[in-house]
């Protein structure tokens, strides 16, 4: 009986080792044999974030009964606390929920605004050029914060618990401290001097004499703590309106800006409808303008439908050749289309039209390359900082949240305001300073994204869903600036074209091309023998730091499969 089993067995993974990738990811791409790395297991709910302290606070939530949206507010709120760099109340994002039994999909801008003040030149000197300090590092550089009141509507408009629930385990954390990791210490101490040019920073994340704390050591933030009680106490209100708002706006202005208290108190957060697309009988859907990522996520994805992925192999050069060529196209169209649609007329139904995708794989030759200057001639758009951090939570009733929110810079512009212990974003960088000139990252921004008084500047944060039969399957995003778009997009790749499992496909090496500067770059991890097949085809190949920190949560009959990123430390993904 014993060899019964032991040979019907055998024939099972006889089964998952000969079946095709896409097979192999519709029905079986969870644990394998063949898997080279293992996702994380939970039968009722799940968390993925960037940071552990704050997965637990989300898992928590579900525990208690707290749907997704519950979980994924108090998450966002404990990250604020518990990864400074990123997670934030100064700044803002973008929140895709997911309602199972309306089956029914959200997405809410947050993302910050230009005060009212703000002007195309607000950047600009007297001869017309750009500085830059004024855009990164002043107070001309904040933008109106989002993240409280996207907060507030998500927990309003779809959640169970009182914003008192959701908050309180911040509170706690930012009132008893939290134990300083490694990698908590080695940003303080790596932007020792940014941030301790101001002294109200200096007093919250340094010690005595600007003496960075060492791992291991307790970090409390008194000052967060009381902001956070009064949001919980009065909502946003407790942050826009009163005390906590008349402060942030004295440490702006003190610091040279031109927000007012108008500006916060006018402040609103928008629910849009997400864009939708298809891939290979999957659903996609992601966030609409001004995020750039949806639009050019499933364009991307509609091109390289038309060619056999899975036939050519995971990561081969003739693969990574059709990603790169698909990611050129798509950049070059972010580059003149793309803005804050109240603004700006986005053509989201010509960008994401499959014929317009047919079109553009015609014009690539699988043998070779082709030169981004005979793609399209435009302007780029602003570059956005690795230092965003994303968030992925599901529940016991299939509801789902994607969230990705930032403060641009590690830190934003590195200004606490005065007796809030809160970080006030540089997100006015994302804007264009001026067309033609480069941002602090090199890249060049257009017209489409230039600076006027209640914009929201263009991003590329990601939050995304994939549906498989009208139900979420999986559930992912990334930070990493101008490769947030390309990290999300092969993440989806990587399940199902190529059959990985979601800790498979989110350590897998990545890519990445956004057509300016012409070079694809690479992880160091990629395989020598594609980086020289595609140099044969013309590529400029370039390895560089490693892209992205997705976190993921897969959405199967046998329960939730899960994986953070192991780019990042102090990551973690938790369920029950």
């Amino acid at each position: 009986m014993l060899l019964i089993k032991k040979a019907a067995f055998t024939f099972v993974i006889a089964i998952l080792c000969f079946s095709t990738p896409s097979t192999y990811a519709n029905s079986s791409s969870i644990f394998s044999y063949q898997a080279t790395a293992q996702p994380v297991w939970a039968k009722h709910g799940m968390v993925a974030s960037q940071e552990a302290l704050a997965t637990q606070v989300g898992v928590d939530i579900l525990k208690q009964g707290g749907n997704a949206v519950d979980a994924a507010v108090a998450v966002g709120f404990s990250l604020a606390v518990t990864l400074p760099r990123a997670g934030n109340l100064g700044g803002g994002g973008f929140m895709l929920v997911h309602l199972a039994k309306e089956n029914k999909s959200i997405a809410i801008d947050y993302r910050e605004m230009a005060p009212a003040k703000a002007h195309q030149d607000i950047f600009l000197d007297t001869e017309g050029n750009p500085v830059s300090a004024l855009s990164r590092s002043h107070g001309l550089a904040v933008g109106v914060p989002g993240t409280v009141m996207g907060m507030e509507l998500a927990l309003a408009q779809y959640g169970t618990m009182s914003m008192q629930q959701v908050i309180q385990p911040a509170i706690k954390l930012a009132q008893e401290g939290i134990i300083v990791t490694d990698d908590l210490a080695r940003s303080l101490t790596g932007l020792q001097r940014r941030l301790s040019k101001w002294p109200s920073t200096a007093a919250v994340f340094y010690k005595e004499n600007n003496v960075p704390y060492m791992a291991g050591e307790r970090l409390i933030q008194t000052d967060l703590a009381a902001t956070l009680k009064n949001i919980a106490e009065q909502g946003s209100k407790g942050f826009y309106e009163g005390e906590t708002a008349e402060k942030i706006i004295a440490s702006i202005q003190q610091a040279g800006g031109v927000m007012s208290l108008n500006d916060l108190a006018n402040y609103k957060a928008v629910a849009r409808q997400p864009i939708r697309g298809s891939y290979r009988g999957y659903q996609i859907i992601s966030m609409p303008p001004p995020s750039s990522g949806g639009v050019h996520i499933i364009q991307m994805l509609n091109v390289l439908e038309q060619f056999p992925i899975a036939h050519y192999g995971h990561n081969t050069a003739n693969t990574i050749h059709l990603m790169v060529e698909a990611m050129k196209r798509a950049y070059a169209d972010r580059s003149e289309y793309l803005g804050d649609p109240d603004f700006y007329d986005v053509p989201l139904l010509q960008l994401t039209d499959k014929q317009y995708a047919k079109q553009i794989a015609k014009s690539i030759r699988l043998a070779k390359a082709t030169p981004s200057n005979t793609i399209k001639p435009g302007l780029l758009l602003p570059y956005e900082s690795d230092q965003t951090t994303h968030f992925s939570v599901v529940d016991q009733w299939g509801n789902a949240v994607s969230n990705t929110y930032t403060l641009n810079f590690s830190y934003g512009s590195g200004l606490v305001a005065q007796g809030t212990g809160v970080l006030l974003n540089n997100e006015m960088d994302d804007f264009s300073a001026k067309p033609g000139t480069p941002n602090g990252y090199g890249l060049i921004g257009g017209v489409a994204n230039n600076v006027q008084a209640h914009k929201r500047p263009l991003s590329s944060m990601s939050p995304t869903i994939v549906m498989k039969d009208n139900a979420p399957y999986l559930v992912t995003g990334s930070p990493g600036g101008s490769r947030i778009i390309t990290t999300t997009l092969q993440v989806i790749m990587n399940v199902i074209d190529h059959g990985l499992n979601i800790a498979e496909a989110s350590i897998a090496p990545r890519i990445h091309h956004q057509w300016q500067p012409d070079y694809v770059r690479v992880e160091r991890s990629l395989n020598q023998d594609s980086v020289s097949l595609l140099k044969s085809k013309g590529h400029d190949v370039r390895v560089k730091n490693a892209m992205g920190s997705t976190q993921s949560i897969m959405v199967t009959e046998k329960g939730l499969y899960g994986a953070s990123d192991p780019r990042r430390s102090g990551s973690a993904v938790g369920g029950y």
